[in-house]
């Protein structure tokens, strides 16, 4: 499956440096607002020791890592809902992420204009989430104009889909975020932002974190990362917190060709991560071998493994976990 993050925010609280920490691009950094016009788009390779390690075993001629695709896009402004700045191109290059890295600036500085005039990251947080809760409010009466007619017609998905979006509208005219919804059809469909899970990025140090907002994060039920991009990133943390807020991990293939990781949800199914590999081997899989990677990599590959009796033959009811190293089998 493909992973892609947009790195959200105000004008000039890190985001293009932080796109260009994350991927090493050279993109356009300056000290104004909507410098960012179009999207930076960089892909960045999922940190894992066990690709290596087992690259090395396999005498793989090929290394594919799992990826994460990063968006930076222009800086949000208030109003950027009713176009605003570059407001309307900016949220509609965020519509198809799996989920938002917000940027925060917790640093004071002379140097560096605010556009808000102060350091202030819980007012930065709320203007940047009441433009995304705007823009669905927009999207959302206009399909639930829609569904009304549709519900006459006593076509009953019609009508549960209108009941849905009248609860969507409801927390959306009180300021809520609706990530509780994120996986209603109608919510994926209509590709609502403020459904999207959030990763916060905090730009300064720890010592500059309130408690305040510590709570606000909490309440959100996210997760915050916090780093100075003046000094250094820890790009592995930021891509390892995204996994786990959209509860994310890695399986493996390995042998001479290639050894690659693969990405998908937790909880999926032997079917469904074959399915990853090529959609033609979910239609017609058969069973799959499987061994636990640092079974497989102590057992010094699949012919060691097998004799050892460390290779599962698994169906389609099995669930994958995190660092299976798997062969599919299809028809």
């Amino acid at each position: 499956m493909k992973l892609s993050i947009g790195i959200v925010g105000l004008p000039n609280v890190g985001k293009s440096t932080l796109f260009k920490t994350l991927t090493k691009n050279e993109v356009n950094i300056a000290n104004y607002p909507f410098c960012t016009i179009d999207p930076n788009i960089g892909v960045v390779a999922v940190p894992d020791e066990r690709l290596d390690v087992l690259t090395k075993l396999s005498k793989s001629k090929k290394t594919v890592p799992a990826v994460v695709e990063f968006y930076d896009i222009a800086g949000l402004v208030r109003g950027a809902s009713q176009g605003e700045g570059l407001g309307n191109k900016f949220l509609s290059h965020i519509k198809e992420v799996n989920a938002i890295v917000h940027v925060l600036r917790i640093f004071e500085s002379d140097d560096i204009v605010h556009v808000e005039q102060s350091v202030n990251p819980i007012r930065d947080m709320e203007i940047i989430e009441a433009e995304l809760i705007f823009k669905d409010l927009d999207v959302v009466e206009r399909r639930r104009e829609k569904s009304e007619g549709e519900a006459r017609t006593g076509n009953k998905d019609a009508i549960k889909i209108l009941e849905t979006l009248r609860t969507i509208e409801t927390k959306l005219k009180k300021g809520e975020l609706i990530i509780e919804f994120r996986h209603e059809p109608i919510v994926k469909e209509l590709q609502l932002l403020s459904a999207k899970p959030q990763l916060f990025f905090l730009n300064g140090a720890e010592s500059d974190i309130s408690e305040e907002l510590r709570k606000k994060i909490t309440e959100r039920k996210a997760e915050y990362v916090v780093a100075d991009l003046k000094l250094a990133t820890d790009v592995p943390t930021l891509i390892v917190a995204a996994y786990r807020i959209l509860n994310l991990m890695s399986f493996f293939t390995t042998g001479e060709d290639e050894t690659r990781a693969w990405t998908i949800e937790r909880g999926a199914k032997a079917p469904q991560a074959a399915g990853v590999i090529h959609t033609d081997f979910e239609k017609k899989f058969i069973r799959a071998e499987v061994v636990n990677c640092k079974k497989f990599l102590e057992a010094g590959g699949w012919t060691q493994a097998k004799s050892k009796g460390l290779l599962r033959l698994e169906g389609k009811e099995y669930v994958m976990a995190d660092g299976d190293v798997m062969e599919v089998r299809h028809g």
